[in-house]
């Protein structure tokens, strides 16, 4: 009898897998999702409640003659009115980007609500202005005013993206 080759075996590996680290890096993951969509939710901010006050989503509570809407349509198109359109406390009025009418508006809205709340002996909470951008108003437009926000010392403003359906009517009348 010839000595035959023994046959190799090979070795059997171990099927069991270990998954103790995938599960560590699910945890970290899911922890760190649930505290980004914690932290980035936008806090309400309630202002100063007069009697004659209006309640805006995410805006908060605010005195009507604080607030300044400016409206943002196409070509560098920027439509203001002040307090609420159904009761506007003046005409809405029409600007174009390029003549920097926007910015001399914005500074006598400033200008006029200060004076308004020391006449009134109340605290000095400012203007409160909300940027509404269109559908067809561009993204520089939006950056320009929000420069303007900042070049004017605006503290409270806010980007909002919901039309009444009087603003509607009034960016297609214009």
């Amino acid at each position: 009898m010839q000595n035959l080759p023994k046959k190799v075996r090979s070795k059997k590996l171990n099927s069991r897998v270990d998954l103790t680290s995938m599960v560590s890096v699910s945890f970290l993951l899911i922890s760190f999702f649930m505290a980004v969509s914690e932290l980035s939710k936008l806090p309400k901010k309630n202002l100063y409640l007069p009697e004659k006050y209006a309640c805006i989503e995410n805006i908060g509570c605010v005195k009507v003659g604080q607030l300044f809407t400016i409206l943002l349509d196409k070509n560098g198109k920027m439509i203001t009115y002040s307090g609420l359109l159904e009761f506007p406390m003046e005409k809405p009025k029409e600007f174009k980007f390029q003549k920097n009418e926007i910015r001399q508006e914005v500074f006598r809205k400033k200008k006029e609500v200060r004076d308004y709340m020391i006449s009134e002996g109340r605290p000095m909470s400012g203007v409160v202005v909300i940027i509404k951008p269109s559908k067809h108003s561009n993204y520089g437009s939006l950056v320009n005013i929000v420069d303007e926000m900042k070049i004017a010392k605006i503290e409270n403003y806010s980007i909002v993206d919901d039309f009444t359906v009087e603003e509607s009517k009034l960016l297609a009348s214009n």
